[in-house]
Order: C-alpha cells, then sequence, then structure tokens
C-alpha cells in the first residue's frame, strides 16, 4: 500500500455520536407543523383493474384531509424506467389502477393521524376485475401458460415479447432437470465442443436460487412539503443529489424545484438507487391538500413494495481437466423479472462465472420471464451471489470427484490481471478488467482460516454431527462509471470544506472519499467539514451509490479536485512568496517553499488570498467540463475562499471488479437435517483500503447475506391464488448474531489497483456470493454433494436427501 497519512487508517466518522446518541435524524423524524399523515391501499389480488373507487365514506370521516388516486398522478415520462426495455409495457409508477401484483399501492389517504388514515382505507371500496396471473416464470413458457401481463410475458433482445417453449422443449429435459427453449438472450466464445471433449469430467445439473427482500433497517418512509412552489423531500435514499432528478419525473416537475433531504439513511442493499417510486404520493398529497404530509410505510408494507432479488435458476453442464481446470461452461437460465422489468441478474450471472473460474470456452443462454410477483431490482451483488449459488456447489462436486482440494481447483481457475470476462465481440474479442489478484487472495485465505488443518478433519461424521469446508471466489463490478466532479472549498478560517452528492446509507463512504481529498491536500482531518445529505446546500453532480462504484468513482473525482486545489495553492505561494509552483509543497495546513519550510503562506492566507484574485481561484470562473449541476452549486459557493472543481478525466483501461474469497465451515446434523456455521473467514482483493474498520464491516456483514440466502431466507407462494404466505421474518427468517460464529474473520490484501489514482475499488458486491458460496460448498463437504439443488438449504431439504439417499425435493417449482 502507499504511504497515506490518513487512507487505510481507522477514524471516527463525523456522524458516529449522532447515530450512537439518536441524534442522526431519518426521513421519519422529522415532524412539520399541520403535518398530516398518509396511508397505502394495497392491492389484494396479483393482478387487476380497478373498475371503480367508492371513497365517500372515508372522505366523510371527521380528520381525513384528502385521497391521491392513480389519476392524480402526471404523466409517466416518455423512455423512463420500464419503457426503455418495451415501449408498449407501462412503466411502473407510485400509484396504479392496474395492480400486477398483490400489495402493489392502488390509492393513499391523508389524515391528522395514521389512525384517522388507516380507518379511511378501511371504509374504501374496490371494484375490481380479476385479470390472468402467474407466479412460476417457468409456467408462463408452457405453451398454454399464463401471462403476467398482457402485452407479453418475456424478454427478447430487450424488448418485451410472448415467448412459448415447445412440448418438446419440456418433454427433452432429463427428469429434474431444467428444460431449455427459445433464449432471450445469448453470447459465447471459445470451442465449446472441443472444451468438452478435452474434459476428464462432465457435470449436467439444474439449480435455484430464491427471490429474496431487501429489507433495509430503514423502510421507504417519506415526509413532503411545499414552500414558496418548492417541493421539500425528507426521503430515504441511496443517492441524494441523484434522487432529484427521479423525483422530479415521478412528481411532474423540475429538478430546480426540488430540495431532497437525506442525511442519513438506513441502508438499502439497491432498493433506494435513485430514491423510490412511492416518495411522490406524499409530495403529490402535501401539494393537494396545501400541508405537509408524512408516509410512515410499515415492514409488512415493504415486503411488497421494498423490492426483492430476483430468483435464478440454472442449467448448468461443466467440463473439468484432471488437474482442475474448466474447460468449458454451457449455462442456460430462467430469470423471474416480476411484473415491470427486465433485470441485470440474467446479465450479471454469466459475466460472473466468466471472471471467477475463467473458463476456455463458454456458451450463455438466457431469458427473463415477468411474474405478478414483487418488483425486483438489484440486490447486493445481483446475479452474482447467483452464480455463486449455482457453480459453487458444482465446484465442490468436481473437487470429490477427481480427488483434488478445492482450494486447488479455485486456484487454477482464478482470474489474475487483466483477466478477460464476458462473451467475444463480433470481431472475437472480450472485455477485461482493471486487475486481479485472487490467487494471492486465496493463498493468503488458506492461511487464515487454516484450510489444511480443517480439511483434514471435514467429511467426517462424530455422532450425529458431520462437518465439513468450503471456498468460494467471488468477484463483481468494483466501480462500473467514471468521470463525476468534485467540488470543495478551503475557506479563510483555514478549513477544507468537502461538497458531497452521494448517499449517507450506513457504509462511511460519503465521509470516506473525503479522506482522499485531505489527503491529496495533506490536511488535518480536523480542519475538515464534509457537506452531504442537502440538495440545497450546493452538492456536485455525482455518481449513485450503487454497484460497489462510491469509493471507486468518488475518490476518482475528489482527487481530482484535490490536485485543483492544489495546483492553486503552488501557485498562489510562488505569486506571494516568489519562485515557481513547483518550488512549493503542500501540508499540515500550509504551502510552503521545499527549500525552506520557513517560508510559507496557511491555508487560511491561502484562501484569502484566491478571494483577492477572483477568477479560476475563487471560482468565478469554472471549468467548461463539469456537469450543470456543479456549475450551478460552484457558482454559489464562488468567493468564499479557494475553489478546487474538477471533473474526473483520469485514463482508465479495462472494467473494475473487486473480488472476495469466503472460507467457511459448518457443522450438519444428520439427525435434526440443522445447518451450523462454525467458522467463517474471508478475504477481500480490493485495491487500497480506504477504511479499515469499514471494510471489515461490510466483508463481514455483506459475507451473513450470503450465509442468510444460503440457510433461511426464503419467500413462499400460493401458485392458485397468487398470494404470499411466507414474507414475513417469522418464515424467510435474516440472519441475526446469535446464527454466527463470535470469530468470523477477513483481510484484505491491500494491492493498489493500476488504473485509478488512489488505487482503491469497491468492496460491498462480492462479499455476498462468498458467503454464500462456501457454505454452500462446505455443506456439500460434510454430507455428500447430491443433498440440495436449490436454496436455502433448509433442514427438510437435508433430511429428505439423507433418508432416501438422493436429492428428492423440487428444484423446478418457484416460491416453495
Amino acid at each position: 500500500m502507499p504511504d497515506y497519512k490518513l487512507l487505510g487508517h481507522n477514524y471516527t466518522t463525523p456522524d458516529l455520536i449522532a447515530k450512537v446518541t439518536g441524534r442522526a435524524k431519518y426521513a421519519e423524524d422529522y415532524r412539520a407543523d399541520g403535518m398530516s399523515f398518509c396511508k397505502l391501499l394495497l392491492s389484494p389480488m396479483p393482478h387487476c383493474r380497478v373498475r371503480r373507487i367508492d371513497a365517500s365514506a372515508a372522505l366523510a370521516m371527521p380528520g381525513v384531509k384528502g385521497i391521491l388516486t392513480a389519476d392524480d398522478l402526471p404523466a409517466p415520462p416518455k423512455g423512463g424506467r420500464g419503457s426503455e426495455a418495451s415501449p408498449s409495457l407501462a412503466p411502473e409508477v407510485a400509484l396504479t389502477n392496474e395492480p400486477v401484483y398483490k400489495g402493489e399501492p392502488v390509492l393513499a389517504v391523508a389524515a391528522v393521524s395514521e389512525l384517522a388514515a388507516a380507518e379511511a382505507i378501511e371504509n374504501i371500496t374496490l371494484d375490481l376485475e380479476p385479470l390472468p396471473f402467474v407466479i412460476d416464470p417457468l409456467e408462463s413458457l408452457r405453451p398454454n401458460g399464463p401471462n403476467a401481463r398482457r402485452e407479453g410475458n418475456a424478454f427478447v433482445g430487450g424488448t418485451l415479447k410472448t415467448v412459448k417453449w415447445t412440448l418438446q422443449d419440456f418433454a427433452g429435459a432429463p427428469e429434474g432437470h431444467m428444460p431449455t427453449g427459445e433464449p432471450g438472450a445469448q453470447w459465447a466464445y471459445g470451442d465449446l465442443s472441443a472444451g468438452f471433449q478435452q474434459a476428464a469430467l462432465v457435470l449436467d445439473d439444474t439449480f435455484h436460487t430464491q427471490t429474496t427482500s431487501h429489507q433495509p433497517l430503514e423502510t421507504r418512509t417519506a415526509m413532503a412539503y411545499w414552500q414558496n412552489g418548492k417541493l421539500f423531500l425528507h426521503c430515504s435514499t441511496q443517492s441524494v443529489m441523484r434522487t432529484v432528478e427521479s423525483v422530479a419525473q415521478w412528481v411532474g416537475i423540475t429538478p430546480e424545484q426540488i430540495v431532497v433531504i437525506s442525511e442519513y439513511t438506513g441502508g438499502g442493499f439497491g432498493s433506494k438507487i435513485p430514491g423510490t417510486y412511492t416518495v411522490a404520493v406524499p409530495a403529490l398529497l402535501a401539494r393537494k391538500i396545501g400541508g405537509p404530509v408524512m408516509m410512515r410505510i410499515s415492514r409488512e408494507e415493504e415486503h411488497y413494495i421494498g423490492r426483492h432479488r430476483p430468483s435464478l435458476m440454472a442449467r448448468v453442464k461443466i467440463g473439468f481437466r484432471e488437474d482442475g481446470r474448466v474447460t468449458a461452461v454451457d449455462m442456460f437460465i430462467l430469470q423471474d423479472a416480476g411484473p415491470y422489468e427486465d433485470q441485470f441478474d440474467l446479465e450479471a450471472a454469466p459475466m460472473m462465472c466468466s471472471l471467477a473460474y475463467q473458463p476456455m470456452a463458454m456458451r450463455f443462454r438466457g431469458i427473463s420471464v415477468l411474474t405478478n410477483t414483487p418488483p425486483p431490482t438489484s440486490q447486493r451483488a445481483p446475479g452474482g451471489a447467483q452464480m455463486n449459488a449455482i457453480m459453487e456447489p458444482l465446484l465442490a462436486k468436481a473437487a470429490h470427484r477427481l480427488k483434488i482440494d478445492a482450494v486447488a481447483l479455485h486456484r487454477i481457475n482464478a482470474p489474475s490481471g487483466k483477466a478477460p470476462f464476458g462473451g467475444a465481440d463480433k470481431d472475437g474479442k472480450r472485455r477485461h478488467v482493471t486487475s486481479a489478484f485472487v490467487q494471492q487472495a486465496i493463498d493468503r485465505g488458506v492461511e487464515l482460516f487454516q484450510w489444511n488443518e480443517r480439511k483434514a478433519r471435514s467429511g467426517k461424521q462424530n455422532g450425529t454431527k458431520a462437518r465439513g469446508v468450503g471456498i468460494s471466489v467471488s468477484p463483481f463490478i468494483g466501480g462500473y462509471s467514471i468521470g463525476y466532479d468534485s467540488l470543495m472549498t478551503i475557506r479563510p478560517d483555514g478549513k477544507l470544506y468537502v461538497q458531497s452528492g452521494v448517499g449517507n446509507l450506513g457504509t462511511h463512504s460519503v465521509i470516506d472519499t473525503a479522506r482522499v481529498a485531505a489527503e491529496v491536500l495533506d490536511a488535518p482531518w480536523d480542519n475538515v467539514e464534509v457537506i452531504w445529505g442537502d440538495t440545497s446546500r450546493n452538492l456536485p453532480y455525482t455518481c449513485t451509490s450503487d454497484g460497489s462504484q462510491t469509493i471507486h468513482a468518488i475518490s476518482r473525482s475528489n482527487h481530482a479536485g484535490a490536485m485543483d486545489a492544489k495546483q492553486k495553492l503552488l501557485e498562489i505561494a510562488a505569486m506571494d512568496l516568489g519562485g515557481r509552483p513547483d518550488d512549493y509543497r503542500v501540508g499540515g495546513g500550509r504551502v510552503y517553499h521545499r527549500a525552506n519550510p520557513a517560508r510559507h503562506l496557511t491555508f487560511a492566507q491561502a484562501a484569502q488570498r484566491a478571494i483577492t484574485l477572483g477568477g479560476t481561484y475563487d471560482g468565478h470562473e469554472l471549468p467548461s467540463n463539469i456537469h450543470a449541476t456543479t456549475r450551478a452549486s460552484a457558482t454559489a459557493l464562488a468567493g468564499l475562499g479557494l475553489m478546487g472543481v474538477a471533473k474526473d478525466v483520469y485514463p482508465h483501461d479495462g472494467e473494475t471488479h473487486s473480488y472476495v474469497v469466503g472460507f467457511a465451515e459448518v457443522e450438519v446434523d444428520v439427525e435434526t437435517g440443522v445447518v451450523k456455521l462454525v467458522d467463517y473467514a474471508a478475504v477481500a482483493d480490493v485495491g487500497v483500503v480506504v477504511n479499515p474498520r469499514s471494510l471489515g464491516g461490510q466483508v463481514l456483514g455483506g459475507s451473513c447475506l450470503g450465509i442468510g440466502h444460503a440457510l433461511t431466507q426464503k419467500t413462499v407462494y400460493d401458485h392458485h391464488y397468487g398470494v404470499p404466505l411466507a414474507m414475513r421474518f417469522h418464515h424467510s427468517k435474516p440472519l441475526t448474531i446469535l446464527d454466527v460464529p463470535t470469530g468470523m474473520r477477513h483481510a484484505a490484501l491491500d494491492i493498489p489497483d493500476p488504473e485509478t489514482p488512489v488505487g482503491a475499488r469497491g468492496v460491498g458486491e462480492p462479499p455476498v456470493g462468498a458467503g454464500l458460496g462456501s457454505v454452500l460448498a462446505a455443506i456439500a463437504d460434510a454430507v455428500g454433494d447430491d443433498v440440495y439443488r436449490r436454496i436455502p438449504v433448509t433442514p427438510d431439504i437435508v433430511l429428505t436427501s439423507l433418508d432416501g439417499g438422493r436429492r428428492v425435493h423440487d428444484v423446478l417449482t418457484a416460491y416453495t
């Protein structure tokens, strides 16, 4: 790691005391004079048309202020989400007259209290026309299967069409295997036939991953009011500055009319990337009734509207050489897309497979099918986590059949350097990553986890308990976009003020990225102020906080902005103290002559001098390539001190991905089927570690999400009525601190990525697949590799398979 003073060192974030003392204010904590409360009326059916709404009794009740229906919403913008995939499919909006899943909001009522609003909801009569629905995507593909939407049922080349597989497609699949038919997406590279011909072992299996709810700690509560023609919106979002654009579309106003306030967000995991559709409800109700409106979302409502990870069912044929090298992969994936949009998971899963295991040849085919279930969206490691669930049991089986160590198998297939991934283009070229040091991560993990010692005692039964160990290599995007802006000022009080438009959703990245600016300027951290969470405070145009890109994208932009400020400091020192700019250095809140440090200006003096000089120095003249949002914010800050403002234009060869290697040991009770996680360790290849403590929380927290997917979390539906039977935490149990070992460990390689100035990559996504895949592999190691073909691996799956001597559970049916 480079010799940084701030980066790579633990510190106390400035928001920590507010969080632990309760002073941190989330959307639900805000109040305004005359504030009303609103409640949603959710559809009781999986698909229906609203023929009539009778709200007369509700509106006559004391304390009821008004009602909002789909007819009160602005027309959805052309080219918005959903319509890009298919112009014939109406995009999702906050309220609808044609609900396409049980729990979709139909209307909202505002009243003086939540109780009054809830009682008013009970007094509203809906006349609903039931429409055809489908819960299982495979059923929709049958020749006479129902469609979730009248406009079609599956995406082909990004366009919604009606796709039905033939009877021959279904009959041609061996028992218990997924049938395959017309795909909606496909790519390939290499000679697949030759790859299978040179394989010493070929496996062909089907695996089904589950739909799981995002369930962040804070639901998507929002409070809105209007003042002087502007909307002030307190909401829970992952991306403060970028939420403005979304809200403008949902409410039907211009971005200049919106102020978004979200200083603290209680998690999102991908479900609140550009805000949430439902924030339009309190915003429009507040305008309609002429007063502030709070919409608090209950945990039950969050289960419906809070987004889900889409399930993937995959059939994979994979070949291995005797030494474990993967020679060929033939993968077909069926994705449950929910009722609105195609999902990235279908694209991401095969890409991550090609990267994690570097097959010599690979063909991917897949199709995304609409269902009448709650809308999915990207959930931490979308597609990547499911890939690990699908592939790691196959690699565990291969290691067992080939009689080689699972670590050796993963090491020989690990990506290295600028590793290629994905399909080939028309010229036969494939994309490549910026860097990968996965073999080093595996080696570090073997030592950290004491793999060899644990492996020696695995696969053996002691009484009713059998132990096993597993490994999983989990890659995912570590920053997918660049070119954002940075904005900061050094003011006459000597402090550095860093403006940030990213969200503060519990990952510290809003503060960590500001430390990059302080590092470049060698500014004392106690003299740094970070401004975030309120778009009226002149924030720059920044990335959305998703895809693990915040650390990567904003460390780059803040490095650029700080370099701009640094150059201006050097130029001012040369003007006032003589010499050339490169005769000077910055450090400790000063700019000083390198040969005579006593010859210096303090940051405070330089800031005052910048104001006197004006022009580019204090922000009255701005770079031509910055975004209009940044330009407006910089203009508002002009004249306050020395301004650092720049767009990230650093070179970038390849696509940035990060990697986490997970190691798990489990104990399976063969009498009860209960799986207990005994120990876990993970090693991260994520470039330079910016905040070690935060990295540990990300690596182990993300791993716990994956472990929960492996063991406990699922969604069950009644296929006849189209309603959920097990969405609550009682049935779909997230991990608690009682479910994981107290001594879980992590480490990081801390090797800089060569394609970014700080060397950092994002860490949020890849830990999920590391935890998920390693636990599944460990279960196979403990009780055999034919015990399960779907997740979560619940006690009933383990017991019935052990009793039957083979896997006997249904792998093809969704939501069981």
